[in-house]
């Protein structure tokens, strides 16, 4: 049988392959015995969860050296405290967060969102222009001279009394608590729901710009 040299050349071709490629094998184990990959254990939940602690107080820090402008949004977060004399320009969120207390002299421009946290009490002489959120929270008291310069919601909560002379700016929400009475001096913008409540009379320097609504 006669060999033609195309099927010669197709043999040495193919067995040059066949090396080629055992011999890419060869050199990849050879490198893997060589240099061995070292294993780097993934970290446990503890640290991963104070590490990102770390990460939102840096995140605040980094917020006050900016000069305190825009938005803190800190929602959803683990953060527990605040730094005092805390200024936001914007909106700050603390939305389903576990934090329990405010710093004295903070001030908040715009929407403090604190709905569905612990929080029980608010610091004296704090200030909010916008809207200040406390639904579904376990607050019971307010301080003498709480500013709110929007909409002030408090559904769902198990507070039962208001400082005498608040002054809110929007609507206040106060719907589903256990409130029997409003205070003296109370001044509200917008809106006044006392709908599921036990609220049977109004004070009568009571000054309300928009409905009642019962």
């Amino acid at each position: 049988m006669s060999i033609s040299i195309f099927d010669v050349k197709e043999k040495i071709s193919i067995n040059i392959k066949m090396r080629t490629k055992d011999t890419i094998l060869l050199e990849n184990a050879y490198e893997q015995v060589k240099s061995p990959s070292i294993l780097i254990p993934r970290r446990s939940k503890e640290e991963r969860e104070k590490n990102y602690k770390i990460a939102i107080l840096k995140k605040v820090q980094e917020y006050i050296k900016n000069g305190s402008k825009g938005d803190l949004d800190l929602g959803n977060t683990p953060i527990t405290s605040l730094p005092q004399g805390l200024k936001v320009g914007g909106d700050l969120y603390l939305v389903n967060t576990p934090i329990t207390s405010l710093p004295q002299g903070l001030s908040v421009g715009g929407y403090l969102d604190l709905g569905n946290t612990p929080i029980t009490s608010l610091p004296q002489g704090l200030s909010v222009g916008g809207n200040l959120n406390l639904s579904d929270t376990p607050i019971t008291s307010f301080p003498q001279g709480l500013k709110v310069g929007g909409n002030l919601y408090l559904r769902n909560t198990p507070i039962t009394s208001l400082p005498q002379g608040l002054k809110v700016g929007g609507n206040l929400y106060l719907r589903n608590t256990s409130i029997t009475s409003l205070p003296q001096g109370l001044s509200v913008g917008g809106e006044l729901d006392i709908s599921d409540t036990p609220i049977t009379s109004l004070p009568d320097d009571l000054e309300v710009t928009g409905r009642i609504i019962r």
